[in-house]
């Protein structure tokens, strides 16, 4: 074994070293999502005892067996959590959905049990290297991205693409192996619970906000975003944006080496944007990557800032420059964000059903060069519209707003001056009143600026009855 090679073994198995030790072997998962059911096949491959708990009441014991595999010995409790759990539980598995906050995590803390979740149980078995992802927006692109990336450098079977993205950790993180590579997106949901998850490289895309109803203030929303690179060092690269005031204002604080990207400002290392072009500055030298508009898939300034966060991620990991720009040549939208769906009568239709917040929804409205008629509104996040509506700037003909905000939204359209507003009781009713308020060289945006929750169970479902409803337009 080479001198270089045997140093890095010996750090690899440091790092393995400090991975968190967890409490015991009596294990209690809460939440019975995708996350909750695979950390508990994990621990039982490991050989835990597992408690599967979700405080619904209207699930039972044999409901929750039914979401595990074959074979599954996990004891299953619904509704009430009995003191006898409660107390004899070492270790606390938190799916991403479940405050830290809550009363019962609460209860199980100042019990003693350790508080993890489902990302640090992956990262306690992870063999090879990582990088992670987040931001308040943009963070599926960019995985999916990078994952691509990997995949075309390392091949499929050496790359995992997991996290936030709808693909459980725990179910990956036994395949991987010394030579692979872990791609992760990153929620501040998931960020709260990490305690030694360490990437080789981080990125936080941007912070603007979001999931106040859950993190009550933007000073703890921040905070969660920042912990993915708390145990990173000067060996580690940690992707800012140097745009967003937060992750700037980070940038002097951050423990890793930090590596920039800016859609406005030459930066003298890093990557920016010169009219239509992608720069790479490193060492002096500069080096034109890209024409956005000649070489690139996607469209709106959020998605020029997500490939270059992409590039500087990949080029962190070692990847051929040749290999990330042929990747990003090739790469298609991400399903639901800023999505052509189809013209049909002179109108395009655009599904940004992932525009859950307003700062991603700005984004939407930003992407269209046509006059556009919009969907807002949907579950309170408590999240305020002043900016988004200030974003219209013209483009915006009708706003169509359904669901729980749709009077908080029209109030705040209204006091900046725009009342070109219609209300809808279903989202059916929605599109049918979009088609007749669409004129021929138009856009219909479904860019709701709110969660799906109330009226979906989620947002792929939403922008999914979206796109066919367009589908079935003659």
């Amino acid at each position: 074994m080479k001198a270089g090679e045997k140093g890095q073994e010996m750090k690899d198995q440091e790092a393995k070293d400090q991975k968190m030790k967890f409490r015991g072997i009596s294990f209690l998962v809460v939440g019975s999502g995708l996350s909750g059911i695979a950390a508990v096949g994990l621990l039982e491959r490991l050989g835990a005892e597992v408690v599967l708990y979700d405080s619904n009441e209207k699930l039972t014991a044999e409901s929750l067996r039914a979401l595990l595999p074959e074979g599954s010995r996990a004891l299953c409790v619904a509704g009430e959590l009995p003191e006898q759990i409660l107390k004899g539980t070492g270790t606390v598995v938190l799916s991403p959905g479940v405050p830290v906050d809550l009363p019962l995590v609460n209860a199980l803390r100042e019990g003693g049990a350790e508080i993890a979740g489902e990302i640090e149980l992956g990262f306690s078995q992870e063999r090879g290297r990582v990088a992670a992802i987040t931001g308040t927006n943009g963070k599926t692109t960019t995985t999916t991205l990078v994952g691509e990336i990997m995949k075309a450098w390392r091949g499929g079977d050496k790359t995992f693409v997991v996290g936030n993205i709808g693909n459980p950790y725990t179910a990956e993180c036994q395949k991987t192996a010394p030579d692979s590579v872990t791609v992760g997106e990153i929620s501040s949901f998931q960020l709260e619970t990490v305690h030694t998850f360490h990437p080789a490289v981080s990125a936080i895309l941007n912070i603007t906000p979001d999931h106040l109803n859950r993190h009550h203030t933007m000073e703890a929303y921040v905070a969660a975003k920042e912990k993915i690179s708390e145990n990173q060092n000067r060996e580690d690269i940690c992707v800012l944006n140097y745009e967003n005031s937060y992750t700037r204002d980070f940038g002097a604080r951050c423990p890793a080496r930090v590596v920039w990207f800016s859609s406005l400002h030459r930066l003298e290392e890093g990557y920016y944007l010169k009219g239509d072009k992608i720069i790479q500055a490193a060492g002096g030298v500069e080096r034109e990557l890209l024409d956005i508009h000649e070489d690139m898939n996607l469209v709106g300034m959020c998605n020029v800032e997500n490939v270059m966060a992409a590039i500087a991620v990949s080029v962190g990991m070692g990847v051929p420059m040749e290999t990330i720009l042929k990747t990003v040549r090739e790469f298609k939208a991400v399903e639901h964000r800023i999505e052509f769906v189809a013209s049909r009568g002179g109108v395009d239709y655009y599904n940004d059903s992932k525009g859950t917040n307003p700062d991603a929804a700005i984004q939407g409205i930003r992407a269209m060069n046509r006059p556009t008629v919009l969907i807002g509104g949907g579950y309170d996040k408590q999240s305020e519209y002043d900016q988004w509506i200030e974003s219209f700037e013209g483009k915006v003909e009708w706003l169509v707003l359904i669901g729980q905000t749709r009077e908080k939204i029209a109030e705040c359209a209204r006091r900046h001056g725009f009342d070109r507003i219609r209300f809808a009781d279903t989202f059916e009713e929605c599109l049918e009143l979009c088609t007749k308020l669409a004129r021929s060289g138009d856009a219909v945006l479904l860019s709701p600026a709110c969660a799906s929750w109330g009226m979906f169970p989620n947002y792929e479902v939403r922008g999914q009855r979206f796109k066919e409803y367009v589908m079935g337009l003659e």
